[in-house]
């Protein structure tokens, strides 16, 4: 019998550990990010999922652990791999952060503006270009504020992915959205995640979605992993952290006929 093969892992996350004052909220979380799949943390409201993001994007730096990419450490005083990592690494955040005062296709160009020295009409075509693949090239000459919010998400996308990124981070991208238009943000992260080919790792606590979107799957409780696997793995999973959260739903549902039951039999008895 063959050996099994595994996708080689473009990020690597070892020990990772935060605090703020006395409140530690990663506490020595292991994660890792196959190349070329779609990874979603999953936990509570305030488990430490978006300041996992922050870690890897050098926003905030971790207390102790060790982050690897492309299977080269990203040390807090390697200055080179963190230029790299950059440059190959995109960030959509949870509020698109978009510019008001600047039109689609100016919000578009600017990453490039920033991190390239590409002439002013190759910038242009690669933004027309990342514009159309989303659907938003006819929309170039307007502002955020005359897009609809599924456009807005598309757009904020069209500028993480411009500048062609292996690795894009999501920030609780379906956060303060109805159920229709979770489901459209994660259908639309999976197209172009598998239409551009880029490595994604999002950070959610909606749970249905992301077991139908993603590749694999991790929770993220008390600020470490307690689960690790395919969406199927977890679906079926006995662990008790993992059906405390994947159950809830259930749960409620229970709790609230246990209380419906006992009205009626004190109605009965009055």
């Amino acid at each position: 019998m063959a050996a099994e093969t595994h996708p080689p892992m473009l990020l690597s996350i070892e020990g990772l550990y935060k605090r703020f004052g006395g409140n530690v909220v990663l506490d020595g979380a292991n994660l890792n990010v196959p190349r070329g799949s779609l990874v979603t943390v999953l936990g509570r409201s305030g488990a430490g999922k978006s300041v996992l993001l922050k870690c890897l994007a050098a926003v905030e730096q971790p207390d102790a652990g060790r982050i690897s990419f492309d299977g080269k450490p990203l040390g807090p005083g390697d200055a080179a791999a963190r230029a790299d990592f950059r440059r190959r690494c995109s960030f959509l955040f949870q509020s698109n952060a978009l510019f008001d005062s600047l039109t689609v296709l100016e919000n578009v160009a600017l990453p490039l503006e920033q991190t390239t020295s590409l002439p002013d009409k190759e910038i242009r075509e690669r933004c027309l270009e990342a514009l159309r693949q989303l659907e938003l090239e006819t929309h170039q000459d307007r502002y955020p504020s005359q897009l609809s919010g599924g456009m807005q998400k598309r757009l904020a996308l069209a500028r993480a992915i411009v500048t062609r990124p292996e690795l894009v981070l999501f920030d609780e991208p379906t956060a303060g959205l109805d159920p229709l238009r979770r489901n459209a943000v994660f259908a639309m992260i999976a197209k172009y995640q598998r239409q551009f080919g880029f490595t994604a790792l999002v950070v959610t606590h909606d749970l249905t979605e992301a077991l139908i979107a993603s590749d694999r799957v991790a929770l993220l409780d008390q600020g470490r992993m307690c689960f690790e696997g395919t969406p199927a793995e977890f679906s079926s999973s006995t662990a008790a952290v993992v059906c405390d959260f994947r159950d809830s739903a259930a749960a409620l549902g229970r709790t609230i006929a246990e209380m419906r039951r006992g009205a009626a039999l004190q109605s009965q008895d009055s």
